[in-house]
């Protein structure tokens, strides 16, 4: 049985839980701004507070979810290596076909550092954060804008923060099924890639034709009452504390 999504939310009393949401979301938006625009300095500061935070206030253990992540090392390591051959600077050396440069081998670390950052942002922000706030802080932004549907769209990303975790654990579900098939025995890696694929698409559609039918059986639908926000003393506090920690990735 696969264990619990590094991405999934779980359940706690630290300051980052009870943040409200809007702040949160705030928070995200400038954490975000830094992963784009920041140095390699303020990247990597970036990344560490964001690490210290997921470990003390998600219990998010720095090895968990490293099945998961799998594929997103891979897509790192493939960004990387595209990085440094395609950019143009001094050679640092040559293989046949392509000639790696010092300036992307440092643009390509780069990149995949504000990938990273991404993915760091997106998972503290998941395991932090019921679905039901994120879409209620959706709503309170886009109420006041016209000509646009701020419940149905809250509604919309409230159902993808909901249905990411699920996903990653079926995708966990059914690699382990497969290894317990000896399908990794196969030397053929492409026929190992489209089972897997295959599989997991079977079964998140599934699950996705299972959650629409219990949708519709309770009458859900996008006018619901959200839960209520208010913002206290404490709540502008962390909101003020954490910015100060992100403050130096702008240097």
């Amino acid at each position: 049985m696969a264990g619990v999504s590094a991405s999934a939310y779980r359940p706690g009393g630290s300051a980052l839980h009870r943040l409200d949401p809007r702040l949160k979301l705030a928070l995200v938006a400038c954490a975000s701004l830094l992963s784009l625009h920041g140095g390699v300095a303020g990247l990597v500061w970036v990344g560490g507070v964001l690490v210290a935070a997921g470990a003390l206030c998600a219990r998010v253990r720095p090895g968990s979810g490293s099945g998961e992540l799998r594929w997103f090392g891979v897509l790192l390591a493939f960004v990387f290596a595209a990085r440094a051959v395609a950019t143009d600077g001094a050679p640092v050396f040559s293989v046949p076909g392509a000639t790696v440069t010092a300036e992307g081998l440092r643009d390509g670390a780069v990149v995949c550092l504000r990938l990273a950052l991404a993915c760091l942002i997106g998972a503290l922000m998941t395991a932090t954060t019921r679905s039901s706030e994120v879409r209620a802080a959706v709503r309170w932004f886009l109420k006041p804008v016209p000509l646009v549907p701020a419940d149905r769209i809250a509604t919309m990303l409230g159902l993808l923060v909901r249905f990411v975790p699920l996903i990653l654990e079926e995708s966990a579900r059914t690699a382990e099924a497969q290894r317990a098939r000896a399908v990794e025995n196969r030397r053929n890696p492409v026929y190992r890639a489209s089972r897997l694929a295959m599989a997991l698409m079977r079964r998140v559609l599934t699950v996705a034709d299972r959650l629409a039918l219990a949708m519709e059986a309770r009458c859900y639908t996008e006018a619901r009452t959200a839960p209520p926000l208010a913002a206290g003393r404490s709540d502008w506090l962390t909101f003020a504390a954490a910015g100060l920690l992100l403050a130096p990735g702008l240097l």
